[in-house]
Order: C-alpha cells, then sequence, then structure tokens
C-alpha cells in the first residue's frame, strides 16, 4: 500500500447560504504558501463581499507545505548555504555538493512526500479535494504560483471547472536562459518604473536627484560593507539584501513612495573614510557540509526546492554553463543585479538528479471552459511575456484581462480588475475581446 499523509484544509463558508454558487478552491502561490492561512486569515480582506457571499471560500495547504506533512530540514544546514555566485569551478561544485548534502537531509526528515512534492501531485490531490466535498465542479483562484496549479488542473481535469480565475500566471515552457532572464528583465522594469514615478512626483524622498545613480552608488557601498539594517544597526547590510527587499516589500504591491523613504535613509548613513572605498571584502568559503546528527537538532519548514526543482529542469552542469546564465540575466537587469530570488531557485537545484516529475512542457487545455487571466504590464517576479504566451498556448480555453499598472497582486488593484474577477467567478461573464484595466491612480 502507497504511503498517505494528512492534508491540511480550511472552509469559510458563503456568508449568504441561500444564493451560494459553491466552492472557490484557492492557493495564493509561493511556492510554499499556505492556502489554509489564506483562506482562514486573509480571504475575507483580499475577496470583495459578493465573493464571499456566495461561494464556499476552501483554501489547502500543498502537500509538503504548512499542515500537509510539511518539508523540513536543518536548520544549522540551511544556514550554511554557499554563495548562489559561485567565482569559479571549485565554487561550482561546492554549491552542488551542498546541495545534495540538503536534499539528503530533507529527504530523510520529510519522508516520502518530498519526493513527490511537485505540482503534478498537488493537481492530483486538489481533484481529490473536489471529490472529497460533493462537488461535480469546483471554482478555482489561484495567484503567481498557484496558477501553475490551475494550468495544469485545468490540462488534466478540465471538464471538472465551473470557472477559474488566474493572476500573475507562470509560463511552465520556459528553458533555464528564458527564466532567468525574462525574470531579470521584469525586475528591472519595475525598477525603472519607479525611477520614472520618482521624477514626475513631489513627494517622492528622492524627487529632484539621479535616482539611478544613488541606487548604483548605494549597492556599491553595500558591496564595500559600509551600510547598515536601520533595524539592526550592528548588522552589515549587503547589497542582495536590499535588492530582494526593494523587490519583494515594495515592487511588489508596489509602494513607491515606501521604496524612495528606503533608499533615502540607506543613503544618508554616515559614509567610510575614503580609503577603505577601495577594499574587497573577503568572501567566506564554506566548509564541506556535513548532515548535522542528535535528536536536539532544530529543524525548519524549508518546501521550495523540494516543489520546484520537481517543477523544473534547470540543471547547469558545469561553472561555464552557469556563468553563461549568470551573465546574461546581469545584462538583462544591471541595476537589479538579475533577479536575485529566481537566481537562487535555479542555484538550489544545481546538482539535483536530472529526472523530475514535472518537466516543462507547452500548455494543452483540451475540455475546460473559458479560463479568466488576469496579469500587470509590470509584473515585477511574472514577465508579462509569460501569460501572453501561455495565452497563445491555449488561445481557445482563456481569455486575457492585462492590468497596465504595476504591481506582482492583481485582484485588487483596481476597481476594474476586481470587477473583471467578481463577475466571472459569480456570473462566469468573460471582459469583452480587447478590454485592458488601467492603471490606479496611485501606486
Amino acid at each position: 500500500m502507497a504511503e498517505t499523509f494528512d492534508l491540511a484544509l480550511a472552509r469559510r463558508k458563503a456568508t449568504d447560504p441561500g444564493h451560494r454558487v459553491g466552492v472557490l478552491l484557492v492557493n495564493p502561490g509561493g511556492p510554499g504558501d499556505s492556502g489554509v492561512d489564506f483562506a482562514v486569515r486573509r480571504a475575507p480582506s483580499h475577496f470583495s463581499a459578493e465573493v464571499r457571499e456566495r461561494f464556499d471560500i476552501v483554501g489547502f495547504d500543498p502537500r509538503g507545505v504548512g499542515g500537509s506533512q510539511p518539508v523540513t530540514c536543518s536548520a544549522e544546514l540551511l544556514d550554511k548555504a554557499p554563495s548562489a555566485y559561485p567565482r569559479d569551478q571549485a565554487e561550482f561544485v561546492q554549491l552542488a555538493e551542498y546541495n545534495r548534502v540538503l536534499r539528503q537531509d530533507c529527504r530523510r526528515r520529510s519522508g516520502p512526500v518530498f519526493d513527490h512534492a511537485d505540482t503534478l501531485s498537488v493537481v492530483r490531490d486538489m481533484d481529490a479535494i473536489r471529490r472529497s466535498l460533493g462537488e461535480s465542479r469546483i471554482n478555482y483562484f489561484g495567484h503567481s504560483y498557484g496558477t501553475l496549479i490551475g494550468e495544469q488542473y485545468a490540462e488534466r481535469y478540465g471538464d471538472r471547472i465551473r470557472t477559474m480565475a488566474l493572476t500573475a500566471n507562470i509560463d511552465h515552457s520556459l528553458g533555464a536562459r528564458e527564466f532567468l532572464v525574462s525574470s531579470a528583465a521584469t525586475a528591472e522594469d519595475s525598477f525603472h518604473q519607479f525611477v520614472k514615478w520618482c521624477a514626475s512626483t513631489g513627494s517622492c524622498a528622492l524627487h529632484g536627484r539621479d535616482v539611478t545613480a544613488v541606487w548604483d552608488d548605494l549597492l556599491a557601498r553595500a558591496d564595500r560593507g559600509e551600510i547598515h539594517d536601520p533595524a539592526r544597526p550592528a548588522q552589515v547590510l549587503g547589497a542582495n539584501a536590499i535588492v530582494l527587499k526593494a523587490f519583494r516589500t515594495y515592487f511588489y504591491r508596489p509602494d513607491w513612495e515606501g521604496l524612495a523613504t528606503y533608499v533615502a535613509g540607506l543613503d544618508a548613513q554616515e559614509r567610510e573614510p575614503r580609503e577603505q572605498e577601495t577594499k574587497e571584502l573577503p568572501r567566506t568559503r564554506q566548509p564541506r557540509p556535513r548532515i548535522p546528527q542528535g535528536a536536539e537538532e532544530r529543524t525548519r519548514a524549508e518546501p521550495f526546492y523540494a516543489v520546484f526543482c520537481q517543477d523544473w529542469r534547470f540543471r547547469p552542469r558545469n561553472y561555464r554553463e552557469y556563468a553563461g546564465l549568470t551573465e546574461a540575466e546581469l545584462r538583462a537587469a544591471p541595476h537589479l543585479r538579475g533577479s536575485p530570488r529566481v537566481h537562487a531557485a535555479v542555484a538550489g537545484c544545481v546538482g539535483w538528479p536530472d529526472t523530475v516529475n514535472n518537466p516543462q512542457h507547452r500548455l494543452r487545455i483540451t475540455e475546460a471552459p473559458k479560463i479568466l487571466m488576469l496579469h500587470s504590464r509590470h509584473d515585477p517576479a511574472n514577465n508579462y511575456a509569460w501569460v501572453a504566451n501561455v495565452h497563445r498556448q491555449t488561445r481557445r480555453t482563456t481569455v486575457l484581462l492585462p492590468y497596465e499598472g504595476a504591481g506582482h497582486s492583481v485582484y485588487g488593484r483596481t476597481d476594474c480588475t476586481r470587477d473583471a474577477v467578481d463577475h466571472y467567478l459569480i456570473e462566469r461573464k468573460l471582459p469583452s475581446a480587447g478590454s485592458r484595466c488601467p492603471p490606479a491612480a496611485k501606486n
């Protein structure tokens, strides 16, 4: 008999049972975000009152995540990760060896679920949820990585869908170079959107200055160890940490005001004496990792790579290949220095076995009803070209509604985006061909 696991599920019942349409399964993305937490804590502020009136909102933690037998690893080992930017073949080999040891550790602690945490397996779980709820057809709302769950559910179980709305879509047909370069390019685009906003907005904390020059100088100072974390002044803040903070905290919403204030505050920190500017901080070389032993070890939930490295066959084989990918990524985003989060994702798969459970392929949907896809023109994480490509692959079964503004979140950005999803989910009314939603008046 095959191994089993308990899958965590939460249902927020429709507030108007007399006009209930059905169940709305939700996944907020990641990979690794909790659908249970989304349904319990975030759904009331995320979805409109109309959606909450008509649907039981059902969130689930995908296998390996949250309450669904989470993938766990040694915290000590996770904290010993080498740089995702190896400088030569020896450091590339070190990265691959670390990943193999970490993978072995996580597999040992997590059990069989580790090898079966891919999205295609989650899709089968989602249909098991449908059956357990007694529903012949489901509605689904997926955001970001949750769109891959939706796309592959539609590919496999399209006749069991009533409606499906996907925002910030994933293109699962990309190779490693396309994935890295397009991710870097869209992050860089968000930086330029910020620069343009600051030039035209008097309230910007950097208004009247050369924002690009300020930013580049800030990262150069961070490289030299001159910038400190405002929340923990004793801690040096590296360039990579600054970029990630800008990306996740300020580009996603977007919050240009907040980003300008953050950058201005870091830039105002006292400069080190001039002679120190030529010094290069030494990069510490991590020791060969060992699998920690002992019953008192600390562990940490870390499902990301168990999912990502089984969904994408990204396996650079040597330093030369890896460096070529990194160079292409940096050319696409010179001011953001690539896309650090996506770069780290690809780096985490170096040294993994070549075989994956859910390799990339062009999406082929044959039986599903029309699916609504929304995507920001200036999404910092998921390039607009991704949704355009998915739409080309599925033109007979998908309708694309562009949001002409910025940010990773789409549904609640404007009345236009919210109403389009609500009317579709409740009434199955789709936007007319060629429709678009204009940008919000204020970012």
